[in-house]
């Protein structure tokens, strides 16, 4: 007899319920979150047939926290969409009543109906697992860090627009640069800006870390500082630099993290067995490959074949069709961190591979815009890199772009 459990997550507690083939509650508990309760689960399990060779499969609307990390040590985990499971509860009544103990049983119900429907959370490795957190975390620190260094630039357009002109406009980094952050810092105001010295100027963009250039950029910024600029009145313009320089604390922890972490995701990712394979692909270095490997794992059983991986990627397009109605286009359901890096992926390989810059422009001269351009080049280029990663090869630009590359040859 096949046994299916269901466990609807909460944050304090948990309530789990099992089923067997015909759909008949076999037991049902509530758990607490700690290890008592992990105990009393694995405990109930085990008391319905759950062995190391037989596990039994387990449903839950996440895929992160402790109760799954002690789930999926033995057994298949299922991370069922919260939005699949509101879905599957109104097959079971129409009054609209929902419990926390009937939400586990239908999601016990969704592996006993429709399990060849679902994947489990893949097998990957530690390492791998490892290298998806630093790499997420880094990525949400980027992230954090430009949200910052946006809410920095809106504040300067209303008081300080000497700032903008100075490290903003077209520069490198832009105010998030460590130059322009210790700048900043001794010139909260404009007035304050305007009193500093070539001297003052070349000692901030030294601890900055500039390395040469120090006199001509020192000048360059006290002119910007003198020039001519409207201005608030003095009190509020000494309240908005207190302001500025709240948010210039919280870019500095910003940076100093992203930093940190994307220094530990490169050791860590240098460390995997799949880093070769992945960075002898045109665009792909340490800190972009590790997000690429973050998102796809390192089972090699998870993507059934490369279409799979694109599907997951978002890049393959998708058709709709009705009647005589038909429509292909873009995925909007897909893992948009995967996405991310793609279009960095892409973007980098047009000018690092010749056979992916051919591509991109022949696709530009379809009619695809840019962003469907890289689209398609990214989706070519995730299909070779599951190839490569099945097989051990690194990456060869001559069989990867062998259409692209004999005419020019030629």
């Amino acid at each position: 007899m096949r046994v299916f459990c269901g466990v609807d997550w909460a944050e304090k507690h948990h309530d789990v319920a099992l089923v067997d083939e015909a759909g008949k509650m076999l037991a049902k508990a509530r758990i607490s979150d700690d290890v008592a309760g992990y105990r009393k689960l694995l405990d109930l399990l085990a008391e319905h047939g759950d062995t190391a060779v037989e596990p039994i499969p387990v449903a839950i609307e996440t895929s992160r926290g402790l109760l799954v990390a002690v789930l999926r040590a033995n057994r298949r985990v299922f991370a069922i969409n919260p939005l699949a499971a509101s879905r599957y509860r109104d097959r079971h009544g129409v009054s609209r009543k929902k419990s926390d103990p009937g939400d586990a049983l239908v999601l016990a119900n969704i592996l006993r109906t429709d399990l060849h429907m679902h994947r489990p959370l893949p097998a990957d490795s530690e390492l791998a697992r490892a290298v998806a957190v630093l790499a997420r975390a880094q990525q949400d620190a980027v992230w954090n860090r430009q949200t910052i260094a946006n809410q920095l630039r809106s504040l300067l357009r209303e008081y300080y627009p000497a700032a903008l002109d100075a490290f903003h406009n077209g520069r490198k980094g832009g105010l998030a640069h460590p130059e322009a952050r210790a700048v900043l810092a001794i010139a909260p105001t404009p007035a304050k800006a305007a009193q500093l010295t070539k001297t003052q100027i070349k000692a901030a963009i030294k601890r900055g870390g500039r390395q040469r250039y120090w006199e001509a950029e020192a000048a360059r910024i006290q002119q910007v500082f003198r020039a001519e600029y409207a201005h608030q009145p003095p009190l509020v313009e000494e309240a908005m630099g207190r302001q500025m320089l709240a948010l210039l604390r919280q870019l500095d922890a910003a940076a100093e993290g992203a930093d940190d972490l994307a220094e530990a995701v490169g050791e860590s990712f240098q460390q995997h067995p799949d880093a070769d394979v992945i960075t002898s692909f045109p665009g792909l270095g340490n800190l972009l490959g590790a997000r690429v490997l973050a998102e796809i794992g390192d089972d090699r059983t998870r993507f059934a074949d490369a279409r799979a991986l694109k599907a997951y990627a978002g890049s393959a397009p998708i058709t709709r069709a009705s009647g005589k109605k038909r429509y292909v286009g873009r995925r909007f359901v897909k893992n948009d961190r995967l996405v991310h890096a793609g279009y960095l992926w892409a973007f980098a390989a047009i000018t690092a591979s010749p056979g992916a810059n051919t591509h991109y422009r022949r696709r530009r001269e379809h009619g695809d815009w840019h962003a469907a351009a890289q689209r398609n080049l990214f989706n070519r280029m995730i299909g070779q890199l599951y190839h490569c990663l099945q097989t051990g090869l690194p990456f060869d630009e001559q069989r990867a772009f062998a259409p692209f590359l004999e005419p020019a040859a030629a």
